[in-house]
């Protein structure tokens, strides 16, 4: 299993591509992984979407908090995004409930962190082969 790298200087900044949304995560990653369900994979355009986990209070909307939109499946945890380039930047809200989903692609520079397991696996689309990279693997959602 991949371990997190040397804990990087906090707090961790991140943005959208346009920069109109950036935000902090104030406290370091709890876990991070990869996600192969179908909501992943059309929201990104990509096989997965790699996320790190952190505290819900931890993560920060610094500036243009007004352009973040949020999709609510009944099912699953709130996508948020910028609205003005499309940017995909959470799962869950910053400052409720239990945890974030971060993307990792929106962190400038090291996260310091490393995705730890791949989570419904079952929906990898068999145009990408999942990596032999050791990590774990759940059909399903990750348990806790």
């Amino acid at each position: 299993m991949s371990e997190p790298t040397a804990s990087p200087e906090l707090p961790l900044t991140g943005g959208c591509n346009c920069g109109a949304v950036r935000f902090e995560v104030r406290a370091p990653f709890e876990s991070a992984g990869y996600c192969h369900c179908t909501r992943c994979q059309r929201r990104t355009g990509a096989a997965a979407s790699p996320a790190g986990v952190a505290d819900s209070d931890a993560v920060v909307v610094i500036s243009g908090a007004e352009h973040v939109r949020s999709w609510e499946p009944a099912d699953g945890w709130p996508k948020s995004f910028c609205v003005l380039c499309g940017s995909h930047l959470f799962a869950g809200h910053p400052g409720e409930g239990d945890g974030v989903g971060v993307r990792l692609g929106a962190i400038d520079g090291d996260p310091g962190i490393r995705p730890q397991w791949h989570q419904f696996v079952a929906s990898a689309p068999v145009w990408e082969p999942l990596p032999d990279d050791g990590l774990p693997r759940f059909d399903g959602r990750r348990p806790d």
